[in-house]
């Protein structure tokens, strides 16, 4: 290794509480998103609670221990932020500990570098420093340069067990761009257990699978469904899918390894599998790690619906809590209950339906059991407080397991008579009153 780039190592090198000594009362302070987010210094920074107000947290998808809301459950010195709840973050949805931050996750390296989001120290969790005097940002490089360009100080936890994740755009940083760094002694690294499909799960993906057909660009989400669509993919005689993606998850490793992604027809990013950030299994950790065949990208590039439209055949397969029967689709909350967060749908929903032979599907099963009681998911108004992830202008397929129904171009009447066609069938007779009196039906809609 050079000794120029290992002797200013070695002179921006502390100890995690000596990194936390740097945060002052009344500071914004930003960790790396998804399983980049800063551990071991969180649990340092809880060490001064005593020392400390008003202390700002933000970041997305914090997967693990949130050690300073845990200290602190009166919010007085340190209250979290995030851009889309998941993991550790439910845990303190809905309460005074941590809020959300509304956003479409493309626009967040626009609105860091457009000094709207404020960071006075900056901490993410990279791979170590190579030979050349860089660190990769390994499985999340969502927006971690952008927060690098405005923060005043910026903070590396080095984790050993990070992927190296090659780019693509804006994956790295160089030894001279940092203040500090420090050694993760943990070294522990989020996973997400394996996700097995159900029945319905299944008979979902199916409807998707037909309308599939070579030379695809896939773009899956989080949940069943996508899982699903990824296993049947991996056992079909489709060929030279492509990959343009938000998140890399375990169904592309799937695909890749039953041969159906080639990427040879895209039209750009050829041959690449183009993600922001992974959350999975090890066994996908270790598949990504210094992988040439993908390139990891920030979110204003892979989420950017002008880019996704210029990929042909582009597929966009997402899923949702409920939506109403105007066409309205909420895939964030249950009620006002905040549960994840808009993150990239409707930006995939918008570009992978503007791409030449694009298709845009958003997945929900027809029912949900609480507590014993089964109620649909499709209904003629949202939940009170339920949010718009994706308006009724944008919505263009929706599926459930009962089939798929084509809402774009369509009028009232007709959207809800084609939601209602893929409801439960003991929940249809019920919607059809109550599109009735909401003047969204007519006579001679006919349900099969």
């Amino acid at each position: 290794m050079n000794s120029k780039f290992m002797d200013e190592y070695k002179s921006k090198l502390v100890t995690a509480d000596e990194a936390a000594k740097l945060v002052k009362s009344g500071d914004w302070v930003e960790y790396g998103g998804t399983i980049n987010c800063a551990a071991d210094f969180d649990e340092a920074l809880s060490k001064r609670k005593d020392e400390l107000r008003d202390v700002k947290i933000r970041s997305a998808i914090g997967p693990y221990r949130h050690y300073t809301i845990d200290v602190d459950p009166s919010a007085e010195h340190f209250v979290w932020s995030s851009w889309h709840y998941a993991g550790q973050d439910r845990k303190y949805s809905h309460t005074n500990n941590l809020y959300f931050c509304p956003m479409n996750l493309s626009e967040l390296p626009q609105m860091t570098r457009k000094d709207t989001i404020p960071s006075d120290i900056f901490v993410i969790q990279t791979t170590p420093m190579d030979k050349h005097g860089y660190f990769n940002f390994g499985a999340s490089a969502i927006h971690a340069l952008a927060v690098m360009e405005t923060a005043k100080i910026v903070i590396f936890e080095i984790n050993e067990k990070m992927p190296r994740c090659l780019g693509g755009n804006q994956e790295c940083a160089h030894i001279s761009q940092v203040d500090y760094i420090f050694e993760s002694k943990s070294n522990s690294l989020a996973a997400l257990p394996e996700i097995t499909p159900n029945e319905v799960d299944e008979k979902i993906a199916s409807y998707i699978l037909e309308r599939l057909y070579d030379g695809c660009c896939i773009q899956l989400g989080i949940g069943g469904v996508p899982n699903a669509v990824g296993k049947m993919v991996a056992q079909s005689d489709l060929k030279d899918l492509g990959v343009h993606t938000e998140m890399y998850a375990d169904a592309y490793v799937d695909m890749c390894k039953a041969g159906k992604i080639t990427g040879s027809r895209k039209n750009i990013d050829r041959y690449k599998q183009v993600y922001s950030f992974a959350m999975g299994t090890p066994e996908m950790y270790e598949f990504i790690d210094d992988n040439p065949g993908l390139a990891a990208c920030s979110i204003d590039y892979t989420n950017d619906p002008k880019v996704i439209e210029q990929i042909d055949n582009f597929v966009s397969i997402n899923a949702a809590v409920e939506i109403d029967l105007y066409g309205q689709i909420c895939s964030e909350s249950v009620g006002i209950k905040q549960v994840s967060g808009t993150g990239g749908q409707l930006d995939f929903v918008i570009g992978a339906y503007h791409s030449k032979g694009g298709q845009s599907f958003v997945c929900l099963p027809s029912t949900i059991n609480i507590k014993g009681k089964v109620s649909s998911r499709i209904k003629p108004l949202l939940t009170p407080g339920a949010i718009v992830s994706d308006p009724r202008t944008y919505s263009h397929m929706v599926v459930t397991e009962f089939g798929i129904a084509y809402l774009k171009g369509q009028n009232t009447w007709q959207r809800a008579e084609n939601l209602i066609n893929i409801a439960h069938p003991d929940f249809r007779e019920e919607m059809i009153k109550e599109a009735e009196k909401m003047k969204i039906w007519r006579r001679t809609s006919k349900i099969s």
